[in-house]
């Protein structure tokens, strides 16, 4: 009789994974939030689920990987996370660090100035000559962690965001969940899920998605918004 249930309780796990990948087009379609670098908007042990590059791509993206930036966001009044524009999953070359999840803020063309489109809240540079990666060595992504001081580029955490290190866009976050994968692999105790709970019962938790939210306000260190990959095993 056990062997039954069990054989049945693997095979509607498998049978979601298999929804699951069908919508997203990526494996795993879920990643688990590390760091506080896109709070309050994401936060540690957040589960997200993302899709591929390109699928479930909003009419405003204006690319052929679906992303909104945040620059494009305001004139179009396209949100994600309590914020304008899309949230990336990315990997640069070379890193073997967990992939990044940071919110792509505006575009840039390879040799472009891009110093006088940039918010100085986000870079102490004064000038083009001062900030890194300007000129642009080529097309790309200005990212930047919603509770980051600076962008990505400019703390030197990554190169402007080519398309093809992006591996997904983010749609749904989910709280707490992420804890699950944390604890297993040893980055995350249980104490810090009921550390988390406590701190929230002032506030609101539920399931955040495309256009909800508030902006952030919040700005903090730099950090590489790390997220966990394989959440699915």
């Amino acid at each position: 009789m056990w062997v039954r249930e069990m054989l049945t309780s693997v095979a509607i796990v498998l049978l979601i994974g298999l929804i699951l990948f069908g919508v997203s087009g990526v494996w795993p379609p879920m990643v688990a939030v590390e760091s506080g670098s896109m709070e309050p908007n994401m936060e540690v042990g957040d589960l997200v689920f993302v899709t591929e590059p390109g699928r479930l791509a909003p009419d405003a993206a204006g690319n052929d990987i679906g992303v909104v930036t945040h620059e494009v966001g305001e004139t179009v009044d396209y949100r994600t996370f309590g914020s304008y524009g899309s949230v990336v999953i990315y990997r640069p070359p070379g890193r073997t660090a967990s992939p990044i999840i940071h919110r792509a803020m505006f575009h840039v063309e390879e040799g472009e100035n891009w110093y006088d489109r940039a918010d100085d809240q986000y870079h102490s540079a004064a000038g083009c000559g001062e900030l890194n990666h300007c000129p642009a060595p080529h097309d790309g992504f200005i990212t930047l962690g919603d509770d980051n001081a600076n962008y990505d580029q400019a703390s030197g955490l990554a190169a402007p965001v080519r398309s093809d290190w992006v591996t997904g866009v983010a749609r749904v976050r989910i709280p707490y969940l992420g804890y699950v994968r944390l604890i297993a692999t040893g980055q995350a105790e249980p104490s810090d899920v009921l550390a988390t709970s406590v701190a929230m019962q002032t506030g609101s938790v539920g399931i955040d998605e495309v256009n909800g939210g508030d902006t952030a306000d919040a700005k903090a260190s730099v950090s590489g918004g790390g997220v966990t990959a394989d959440v699915v095993g």
